[in-house]
């Protein structure tokens, strides 16, 4: 194999230039999503900008190197979202399936402290109901339908808080803690369960093997995430909830 074959193949498989491309694959699809400007294609082409990196790691059996992409997939829709949000609202409210909605009821949570945030009873159900239905899309279809559903998650959550920051007197701050750290395990989670429950489809079609025990720890891992998002959750939202108010400056 010749040398420069060989690094195309190495930058593909593992390298630094990867995580470069999805990015900027990342932020073209909201160009063209703003563009098209039909708002269930967004979360579409989000996923186009990183599917194929997934599936090229975990064709060489790199359970951890796909899950790695797809951090840092997560980490640019939320990056993205927020940014976009920031800069024009008014523009991502309809942008973003469900961006309205998620922001009228998120802005309330931290104007009141009541709200399905800090009740337990309320985000527990749900945020079972959206772990179970994007388990259940990962390993029907080996992540083509479960991580449009993440991006669409991913795009309300930075539609708030890049909304939130826009009406704040500290914007970069309110960015920050506008990302709740539950809300971050809980992403974190997500990611590492999509990667592992789309593998076994993929790796059937494509005819390649995983690293199954890999896979088995870190869905183990991702299982306990979860478990730590829910319990955060109900611990800080109160005083997370005061501490927004008072960054916020409302």
């Amino acid at each position: 194999m010749s040398a420069s074959r060989s690094g195309r193949l190495a930058g593909w498989s593992g390298g630094s230039i990867v995580p470069v491309w999805i990015v900027l694959a990342t932020v073209a699809s909201y160009a063209v999503g703003w563009l098209v400007g039909v708002p269930a294609m967004v979360p579409v082409l989000n996923t186009a900008a990183s599917f194929p990196f997934m599936v090229a790691a975990l064709r060489h059996g790199d359970v951890r190197v796909a899950i790695a992409r797809m951090l840092v997939w997560a980490l640019a829709l939320g990056v993205s979202a927020t940014l976009l949000s920031y800069a024009r609202p008014s523009l991502t409210d309809t942008m973003f399936l469900r961006g309205a909605a998620y922001r009228a009821e998120m802005f309330a949570w931290v104007m009141t402290g009541h709200g399905a945030e800090s009740t337990p009873s309320q985000f527990i159900p749900e945020q079972l109901a959206h772990a179970g239905l994007f388990s259940a899309l990962a390993l029907a279809s080996g992540g083509v339908l479960a991580m449009p559903m993440g991006a669409i998650l991913m795009n309300y959550m930075g539609h708030y808080v890049g909304t939130l920051a826009a009406a704040s007197a500290r914007p970069a701050l309110t960015m920050l803690l506008g990302w709740h750290p539950w809300a971050v395990v809980r992403i974190v989670s997500f990611v590492v369960i999509g990667v592992v429950l789309s593998a076994p489809v993929l790796s059937r079609l494509g005819g390649f093997a995983i690293d199954w025990r890999t896979a088995r720890r870190a869905a183990a891992l991702a299982c306990a995430g979860l478990a730590i998002d829910i319990a955060m959750k109900a611990m800080l939202a109160p005083a997370w909830h005061r501490l927004l108010l008072k960054v916020v400056g409302w």
